[in-house]
């Protein structure tokens, strides 16, 4: 046993999906697309609001775009590699990287929800206090408070996981690095590492959702009040594109998270995985710019500066 310890990996294989090389290549395509439009998306949301002054109201919102971008970036890059040339080795501290920058803004991203649920009370709410209680400084305060746990959230998990021996096998039953396959490979005693798995992902899903489900329990009440229909609607529609993101992505946790042992298996944690490591962060842009008018409105105008200069010049 001693010596099987003293030889420690110091690369691992992405074991990622055990499929013919046909529908390889077919879901590489589909991740090259889906990533492809998650850049153009999150890129332009964040474009958008920096150049249209009318915006900047949708502070957290091109946070939430950058959280995406970097989010998908941690991960589909390498994904798409192996799919292509097959080329499935990671190195250790590649690995660890990986996982970091994957932990960090996902727990970012369900903070920023939180928050934003938080500012969308505060504007059906109290509106006539909207720009006192959502100050500048307030603002940024609360996007740097997510940005910061998440961080020293994310440092802790990697680095007590990769304090742990791995000293063979080396292979990932999965497509990115994450904490539970890696911890399957462990040599060594993994039940700090569960305990702490299990502590920090309780807090952190309780915390950010509750906040989310009282918030919205005080908008529900306060758009029950408003008199007219259409009062109502303008109120909802407000917090449409918000919403729908939630139950996107807490959805798609909770189902990989809250299912019943009997029906779990490592197939069906990828194929969620993809779903919310890929095709969330490119929903997230297609959600707020179909729902959002003020986006939709600075989006066309965008383009009419782009072409009707030069339609006028014939």
């Amino acid at each position: 046993m001693a010596e099987r310890n003293s030889t420690r990996v110091m690369e691992f294989i992405l074991l990622g999906f055990s499929v013919q090389r046909e529908i390889e290549i077919l879901l590489f395509l589909l991740i090259l697309v889906v990533y492809t439009l998650t850049l153009v998306g999150n890129l332009g949301i964040i474009s958008l609001i920096c150049l249209d002054s009318r915006l900047h109201t949708h502070f957290f919102l091109s946070n939430l775009a950058f959280v995406d971008l970097c989010y998908s970036s941690s991960i589909a890059p390498k994904f798409l590699e192996t799919l292509l040339t097959k080329h499935r080795s990671i190195s250790f501290y590649a690995c660890a990287t990986q996982l970091g920058f994957f932990l960090n803004f996902l727990i970012s991203e369900m903070f920023l929800l939180a928050v934003m649920a938080y500012d969308r009370y505060v504007a059906i709410c109290s509106p006539l206090l909207y720009l006192v209680t959502m100050s500048q400084k307030v603002c940024v305060q609360l996007v740097m408070g997510p940005y910061l746990y998440s961080f020293f959230g994310a440092l802790l998990h990697t680095v007590v996981t990769f304090q742990l021996i791995y000293c063979g096998p080396n292979i990932i039953n999965h497509f990115y690095c994450d904490d539970i396959p890696l911890m399957a490979l462990a040599c060594s005693d993994t039940s700090l590492k569960e305990i702490l798995i299990f502590i920090s992902s309780g807090f952190n899903m309780t915390i950010s959702l509750t906040t989310v489900l009282i918030s919205y329990l005080y908008i529900v009440a306060a758009i029950l009040r408003i008199q007219s229909a259409e009062g109502r609607c303008k109120a909802f529609s407000t917090c449409a594109s918000h919403l729908t993101a939630v139950t996107v992505f807490y959805g798609t946790l909770i189902f990989m998270y809250l299912q019943p042992k009997s029906s779990h298996s490592l197939d069906t944690d990828k194929m969620a995985s993809v779903f919310y490591t890929i095709i969330i962060p490119m929903l997230n842009p297609t959600i707020y710019s179909l729902r959002n008018r003020e986006v939709k409105n600075a989006l066309k105008k965008a383009i009419e500066k782009c072409y009707v200069p030069a339609s006028n010049k014939f």
